[in-house]
């Protein structure tokens, strides 16, 4: 992917450095809803206090309650038990709200930024970009992500407050026994960071072999039916469960790095609170402390080893999203190439379409050596017809990304009415071109919408005129749902012919003065082709049009025909002027319509 690997040599050479880092990018969503933050943080500190204050009424209740043999004051202290219960279910309850409430917020927000994002990314991101991986980022990492800023920051929040409040009263109940806990303190931590470490190395590999197989499960179901035509089903699954089997090994590589945290911290922890009951109670026996001290002491040791065990093992989820968040900071970093100016001029005279390319020369970057368009002048009158023809590779469909905008010329300049597309807003300018593609895309939703996608905030009537305008209605109303018929996902329900006029119905709708067509008959049958044409014929009339074709019978009416062969233009001129002068097109024209019928349109 572009820039990708950039970034990932960068992660690898500073993995050892960081930890979780990557999610500090995110606080900008939390500061967002800096009233839910505070409420939280409010709730999780009521729920950490309220935690500490049950260790010093189990010690009163046993030094005072228990020690003056007043069945009465016991009941007291449990009434006081019991509603300190209460009041901690209810903080417990607010806090689990607010904090998941922020993690599902700041994910919604994140997944619609980094969408955003991606459809403002320009041409030469996508040329190399697999988009199952992406989608396996704006998915399954904002999914991980989901669960750190959801449980896992909160869950290190109130356990890093309860350790700290535990420490500082095991101290104030016993500092002879504090030694012997706090001294087990650095044994956990210096693991805890180091395993942290691993455990995000180790996380980031696996979303990226998963993301990896996404992106083929993506391709392949997305040309199912050729997978089935070459009856490669069993082949497909096997690669498919070899990757999966690499992304599950290398979660387990995670997995056995958190347990293996997990179990020397309980270990350690374990190990001192023994030594701390065994301490203590030779000093109850010895008077230094009372056994009701000793309690108190040994619930506020167990609260601060359980929080930095809780501590060891989010610390490893937090670094686990942190890895996530790398990768969505990986395309949030990348700018796209293609933007608008400062201060974008606007189009003069809208409703022209006065095309100039002036010895524009353009190589796509994975070929820089070789110039698609190499040192390129054209003009296009408003109004006027031009077909560009040529033998595969000579650069036609490359001039029209370049009208489009999707690439800026290496050379040169591309005008419209007079103003270099470089100064103009790209979205400005796209909404003056109608492109027509010979792929037509069709989503997996109504009929209408389809058509709408030319112009979204189109009236019904304006979409069935537009339908009508390019002979698609007749086969839309046969339906069953007419224009809120459903077409499948990629229009799989509609015949190529169906799928044109669709697109013809959306160029219809945009209104744009400039028409872009890239064979769009040249994969239908005689009759589609028929009524295609009929249909572009309409949508022509009034429009300055470009039009790629390989079919020359198509451009028979154009205006005048432009022959290009490794990037230039070699030709210019008629049907007639062009068989007659003997050259490439007449060439051409003889593969595709025999030499008698050459000749004879030359004569005439």
């Amino acid at each position: 992917m572009a820039d990708a690997p950039a970034a990932d040599t960068q992660t690898d050479q500073t993995s050892k450095r960081r930890s979780i880092r990557p999610l500090f990018r995110l606080f900008p969503y939390l500061l967002k809803h800096r009233g839910m933050v505070a409420a939280a943080v409010v709730a999780l500190f009521s729920a950490a206090v309220i935690t500490l204050i049950l260790p010093t009424a189990v010690r009163r209740m046993i030094d005072f309650g228990f020690g003056a043999d007043d069945p009465a004051l016991v009941n007291s202290y449990f009434l006081v038990l019991i509603g300190v219960v209460c009041s901690l279910a209810v903080a417990s309850a607010v806090r689990y709200f607010l904090v998941m409430w922020l993690g599902e917020r700041v994910v919604s927000e994140l997944r619609s930024d980094v969408f955003d994002h991606l459809t403002n990314l320009s041409a030469t991101f996508y040329d190399s970009a697999k988009s199952g991986e992406i989608l396996s980022r704006l998915t399954a990492d904002t999914t991980q992500i989901k669960s750190a800023f959801g449980s896992s920051a909160s869950l290190a929040m109130r356990n890093l407050i309860m350790f700290l409040g535990a420490a500082i009263m095991m101290v104030v109940t016993s500092p002879r026994l504090s030694v012997i806990v706090l001294a087990a303190i650095p044994v956990i931590l210096v693991p805890i960071i180091g395993f942290g470490r691993r455990v995000r190395k180790r996380s980031r590999f696996a979303q990226d072999t998963l993301a990896d197989a996404s992106a083929y499960a993506g391709e392949m179901l997305g040309a199912v039916r050729t997978l089935q035509a070459f009856t490669h089903e069993r082949l497909s699954a096997g690669h498919y469960r070899d990757d999966i089997e690499a992304a599950f090994r290398a979660a387990r590589q995670s997995i056995i790095a958190r347990a293996a945290l997990t179990g020397f911290a309980i270990m350690v922890i374990g190990a001192s609170i023994v030594a701390v009951l065994w301490i203590g109670a030779s000093d109850v026996f010895a008077g230094r402390i009372s056994g009701g001290e000793l309690s108190q002491f040994l619930l506020y040791s167990i609260l601060a080893a359980g929080s930095l065990a809780a501590l060891s093992e989010v610390w490893g989820e937090l670094s686990q999203a942190a890895g996530a968040a790398e990768r969505l900071s990986e395309l949030l970093d990348i700018e796209p190439e293609i933007r608008a100016p400062a201060n974008p001029i606007a189009i003069p005279d809208a409703s022209r379409g006065d095309i100039a390319f002036q010895n524009v020369s353009f190589a796509y970057r994975n070929s820089r050596d070789m110039p698609v368009v190499n040192d390129l002048t054209l003009s296009v009158a408003p109004g006027e017809t031009v077909a560009v023809v040529g033998p595969s590779g000579a650069g036609k469909s490359t001039l029209f990304s370049l009208l489009m905008r999707y690439y800026d010329p290496d050379a040169g300049t591309i005008r419209l009415n007079g103003v270099d597309l470089k100064d103009m807003d790209p979205q400005d300018l796209r909404r003056r071109i109608a492109l027509v593609p010979q792929d037509t895309a069709i989503f997996g939703t109504t009929i209408a919408e389809n058509i709408a996608y030319g112009r979204p905030d189109a009236s019904r009537e304006e979409i069935a005129e537009a339908a009508e305008a390019a002979l698609a209605a007749p086969f839309i109303e046969t339906m069953s749902n007419g224009y809120d018929t459903l077409v499948g996902e990629r229009g799989i329900t509609l015949s190529g012919g169906q799928r044109q006029r669709i697109a013809i119905a959306r160029a219809v709708l945009k209104r744009a003065p400039v028409l872009l067509l890239d064979e769009a008959t040249s994969a239908l049958d005689a009759e589609s082709e028929n009524l295609v044409q009929q249909a572009l014929d309409r949508l022509m009339e009034g429009r300055t049009t470009l039009v790629i074709a390989h079919r020359l019978a198509t451009v028979l009416k154009a205006d005048r025909i432009v022959v290009m062969d490794a990037g230039t233009i070699v030709e210019t001129g008629t049907h007639e002027q062009l068989s007659a002068a003997g050259g490439l097109y007449a060439k051409l024209a003889r593969l595709q319509f025999g030499a008698e019928t050459v000749l004879a349109s030359a004569r005439a």
